[in-house]
C-alpha cells in the first residue's frame, strides 16, 4: 500500500508542477515551485485523512469522518490564494484572481490524486491547462483590437 500512495502524491506533484510551470513560464506570482508543494500536500493530506487514521476509527464507540482533513484544505488554499490577490487602488484593478484559482483547482487536483482518481486528475489538469492558454489567447486578440 506504501508504494500507491507514493504514486498517488509522485503523480499529483507532477501534476501541480506541470500547470506550475505554466505559470512560471507567463512569469506569474504563483510558479512552478508553489503548485508543485501545494498538489503534493493536497495529496499527502488526502491519504492521511483517508489511511493515517486506521488503527483508532475501529471503536464503536466513535464516528470518524474522513473527509474533514479534506475539507480543510480547501480553506487553508482560500487563505494562500487570498493573499495572491492585490487591488491596485490608483489602477482600479484587482490581480491575482487567476492565480489564486489556480492553487485553488491544483489543490483539488491533489486531492483527486491522494483519493486515486488519477483520470479525474488528469482530465482536469489538462482543462487547467487549455484553460489558461485560451484566456491568454483571447486577452491577446482582445488587446490587438483596443490597439487598433
Amino acid at each position: 500500500m506504501e508504494y500507491e500512495f507514493i504514486l498517488r502524491i509522485f503523480i499529483a506533484a507532477v501534476l501541480g508542477g506541470i500547470i506550475g510551470l505554466e505559470r512560471e513560464y507567463r512569469a506569474k506570482e504563483a510558479g512552478f515551485r508553489t503548485h508543485f508543494l501545494v498538489a503534493l500536500g493536497a495529496a499527502l493530506f488526502m491519504i492521511v485523512s483517508a489511511y493515517g487514521f486506521g488503527d483508532s476509527m475501529t471503536t464503536d464507540l466513535h464516528r470518524w469522518d474522513v473527509s474533514r482533513v479534506a475539507s480543510q484544505v480547501v480553506s487553508g488554499i482560500g487563505f494562500i490564494g487570498a493573499g495572491t490577490i492585490i487591488f491596485r487602488k490608483q489602477e482600479n484593478m484587482v490581480s491575482g484572481l487567476t492565480t489564486a484559482a489556480g492553487l485553488w483547482v491544483t489543490a483539488a487536483i491533489g486531492l483527486a490524486c491522494g483519493g486515486g482518481m488519477y483520470i479525474l486528475a488528469t482530465a482536469a489538469s489538462i482543462m487547467v491547462l487549455v484553460g489558461l492558454e485560451a484566456f491568454n489567447f483571447f486577452l491577446r486578440k482582445m488587446d490587438k483590437h483596443r490597439k487598433e
